[in-house]
């Protein structure tokens, strides 16, 4: 039973918003998320996996501030097939890569019948539980337009999804890789002030998914992503997100391994310095036999910045053989800073293993001292550090290519910020 606190406040987000026209398969998966909404309600500092994270950016009907300009794009000189998010709108241009297919939620949800329909919601609805994702539900029933992509075969080709800054969008997007098949997504931008985007994803047997995304340096920006993955026999996933600086950020991510020997990685890089409010949580559920997953998460926090991760393994019973590896560490550069963890397993298979750990340290005054004996500025010196330390995160990137743009990108980001 939702409180009479927590359903006003859902109901006074609800009435900020419009629900989109449109019925048919849309519409009914639209209904069922807004129906899974009003019975839990929007999270408040109570809820479990908020208590660590203010939901009060995320409740108000309003947005606070505005969307800054558009930076550079931290993508430039990859050859990729890039789709603009403007707003509410997606424009795709011609010329798709063999083997993928491109469409929009707009234009989807005039088609009695489309591929989309089987996974439209129903990801979202899977990683609702047994942890409730209300503004995942917020999202599946509100969201206006988005990308979707149906790799056939072995796409050669990145698709890049770029973020245009502008009115306060909600965006979901639907992938789904087929037996075999392989995609490199990326994405790049500030989806409006307070952006609202989902990504949801089925992997069949065999198939690989290579997601990056680059979260623009913006300091009003208030974002909550979701991604919503399901791995089948073989499948490959890997999901990467570097960060910096912005006022709130949660991403959030519900992987579930459904098939033998699937493979699942989920890993970030964030800094930030000031009112820099960061927050990962992920949940993983192994539910197969011989799958693994990896969970890597550095923030390097200064200036009393926040930095939280939430991380579950959960093995199901008869997830024999499970390999299940998580790690969280923060880099304080001041004492005001905060790092909060919160990594859990619950197994229920006997022949597994599984490990987390989480620390939190200060910049070495031994390698500091070293390097500035070298002529080495403090300032340079403690970028180098910091380059060091979140190190091990982007080496969950496989494409060796993007994983040094990510590095260059990082650098630069550093020396400015």
């Amino acid at each position: 039973m939702v409180g009479e606190a927590k359903r006003q406040a859902t109901e006074d987000r609800l009435g900020a918003l419009t629900l989109p026209e449109g019925g048919g398969w849309l519409g009914a998966a639209r209904k069922d998320a807004l129906d899974r909404l009003r019975a839990v309600g929007l999270p408040g500092r109570r809820d479990e996996y908020w208590r660590y994270t203010d939901p009060r950016p995320l409740n108000a009907p309003e947005p606070e501030g505005a969307a800054e300009a558009a930076g550079d794009d931290p993508f430039a000189g990859i050859d990729g097939f890039v789709i603009t998010v403007d707003g509410d709108a997606v424009i795709v241009p011609d010329g798709a890569p063999e083997g993928l297919e491109v469409d929009t939620l707009r234009h989807a949800a005039g088609a009695d019948i489309h591929w989309a329909r089987e996974i439209y919601g129903t990801r979202e609805a899977a990683g609702s539980r047994p942890v409730s994702r209300p503004f995942g539900m917020l999202n599946t029933a509100f969201a206006t337009d988005g990308v979707l992509l149906r790799a056939k075969g072995k796409v050669a080709r990145p698709v890049h999804i770029r973020y245009a800054p502008g009115t306060d969008p909600i965006l979901h997007h639907v992938v789904k890789i087929e037996a075999g098949a392989t995609l490199t997504l990326l994405e790049s931008g500030t989806p409006g002030n307070r952006g609202n985007t989902a990504l949801e994803a089925e992997i069949a047997e065999d198939g690989a998914l290579h997601h990056l995304r680059i979260q623009d340096p913006d300091p009003k920006r208030h974002v909550n992503t979701h991604f919503f993955a399901a791995l089948s026999a073989r499948s490959v996933l890997k999901s990467f997100t570097l960060s910096a600086q912005g006022a709130f950020v949660r991403n959030e991510g519900t992987i579930d391994l459904t098939g033998d020997e699937g493979s699942a990685t989920i890993a970030g890089a964030a800094f930030g310095r000031g009112d820099f409010h960061h927050d990962d949580t992920v949940f993983v559920t192994h539910d197969a036999v011989d799958c693994e997953s990896r969970q890597v998460f550095k923030k390097v926090l200064r200036d009393g910045a926040t930095g939280v991760f939430q991380g579950k393994i959960l093995v199901k019973e008869g997830a024999q053989k499970t390999d299940g590896y998580q790690i969280s560490q923060s880099l304080l550069l001041d004492d005001d800073s905060v790092f909060l963890a919160k990594p859990e397993l619950e197994i229920y298979a006997d022949d597994v293993a599984c490990s987390h750990g989480s620390t939190t340290g200060a910049i070495d005054e031994t390698a500091l001292f070293y390097l500035r004996s070298r002529g080495v500025s403090k300032r340079d010196a403690t970028d180098l550090l910091v380059l060091s330390f979140l190190a091990e995160a982007l080496e969950e990137i496989d494409d060796e290519a993007l994983r040094e743009h990510v590095n260059d990108c990082l650098a630069g980001w550093l020396s400015t910020h």
